[in-house]
């Protein structure tokens, strides 16, 4: 642990199962080590597929984390939970269970084997952005606001569910 608390932006998604649920037990996950508390997570939001199109659509949220954790860490305790959910990476962009992405860790730009942050397509990605705005509206990445940024990208095909922003604290059956 670095000692220093920074604060972290996720992107969650999944279109397979049950992804609510499976985005909500990682966030617990995530909540429970620790060194990190879940201090904000969007509504959910429904999403068209992006990148391989011939699939369902997806669930995606974004929440905001404080963390002790160093970057790698966060990484590890993200792709352990990914694990524990029981995620198979077979196809880049294809269905999924459960995907945790780091977006922004405080200010910090890192580009390491396995570890970009900023994520370098978040920027680029309405599923990623219209979450994000949510709970963060005036977090600035690249230079410009995150609700800035969604008014440059396609919005088409993205809902905002009437989940509320506390649906990942309810434990499934």
């Amino acid at each position: 642990m670095s000692g220093r608390s920074n604060t972290v932006y996720l992107s969650l998604g999944g279109n397979l199962g049950d992804p609510a649920a499976s985005m909500g037990a990682a966030l617990r996950i995530l909540d429970a080590d620790q060194g990190t508390d879940v201090v904000a997570v969007s509504s959910l939001y429904r999403t068209p597929p992006w990148g391989k199109l011939d699939q369902p659509d997806f669930l995606n949220a974004a929440a905001g984390l404080s963390t002790t954790l160093s970057p790698r860490a966060l990484l590890d305790l993200c792709l352990d939970a990914e694990r524990r959910l029981k995620r198979v990476r077979e196809e880049r962009w294809g269905p999924r269970l459960i995907d945790i992405d780091i977006l922004v860790f405080g200010e910090r730009v890192i580009h390491e084997t396995g570890l970009e942050v900023p994520h370098p397509r978040m920027l680029e990605r309405a599923f990623v952005l219209a979450p994000l705005a949510e709970i963060a509206p005036t977090l600035v990445v690249g230079g410009r606001s995150v609700t800035g940024r969604l008014g440059d990208v396609d919005i088409s095909g993205i809902e905002r569910l009437p989940s509320g922003q506390q649906w990942w604290l309810a434990q499934s059956a």
